[in-house]
This record gives structure tokens, C-alpha cells and sequence, in this order.
């Protein structure tokens, strides 16, 4: 597998080199739609960063775990709607902590009317967010 890789794009050739992986392999990942390389003007395949991440992706679901092309494809579908939900879910929260920043509670009646001691002007405290990425 791939160590460090720098920013740019990868003919098929070195690809399948560098993942030990024949290339017709990539390109039935390609015809199955588990990979989407770009094309050069002479319609030359280009694999970017992101694709040869997808790819260990791919090669791990399919080497390690066993898993046909298939559930690979079912496996990464989910993966994607779950990171679409999860940004949702981060917008939501953002969204609601700015409405929460601009309310304020409204001061107390009178001092000695209330059970609690109530201060002026205190806003509710923002809520956080834990992300938990996990690796396939």
C-alpha cells in the first residue's frame, strides 16, 4: 500500500504498481463505478489523491475483510450518506448555537420573587459536537 503520496495525478500503470493490482482490476472498478478517475485529452485515466484513498478503501474491504464488489459498493454508498448527515448535523448544531448566542434569558420578575438567584443578561452555554471519523 501507498505511503505518502504528493499532490497531482497517476496513470493507470503506476497505480496498479504501487497498490500491487492488475490494471484491468482498476478497470473493473472503474465499469462497476467504485472508482471514478478523470481523463486526460487523450482519454488516458488520472487517478487523483482522493481516488487512491477510495482505493485503499476498496482493496481493504476486498482483501482484508472479504468483502465482494458488491457490499463494497453498498459499504461505501453508506459511508458517503453517513459524512453527508454528519456535516448536516454540524450545520444544524452551528446554526443553533447562533440563535442561542443571540437570545438571552429575560431577567427576573423581582430579587426576592425567585427560588433560584437569576443574573441579568446570562446567555445558555453552546453545545458541542464530538466527531468520530473511523478508518475502513
Amino acid at each position: 500500500m501507498a505511503t505518502k503520496r504528493s499532490k497531482g495525478a497517476y496513470m493507470i500503470s503506476s497505480v496498479a504498481i504501487q497498490y500491487e493490482v492488475h490494471p484491468q482490476t482498476l478497470r473493473l472498478y472503474e465499469r462497476e463505478g467504485l472508482l471514478k478517475p478523470s481523463r486526460s485529452d487523450g482519454n488516458t485515466r488520472l487517478y487523483t489523491d482522493e481516488d487512491l484513498e477510495r482505493l485503499e478503501v476498496i482493496l481493504k474491504l476486498t482483501r482484508e475483510l472479504g468483502v465482494n464488489l458488491a457490499g463494497v459498493e453498498i459499504i461505501l454508498n453508506m459511508r458517503e450518506k453517513m459524512e453527508e448527515m454528519q456535516r448536516q448535523i454540524e450545520q444544524f448544531v452551528a446554526s443553533l448555537n447562533q440563535e442561542l448566542a443571540q437570545h438571552t434569558r429575560p431577567a427576573a420578575p423581582a430579587k426576592n420573587q425567585s427560588l433560584v438567584p437569576v443574573v441579568k443578561g446570562a446567555a445558555i452555554a453552546p453545545v458541542a459536537v464530538k466527531t468520530r471519523r473511523r478508518k475502513a
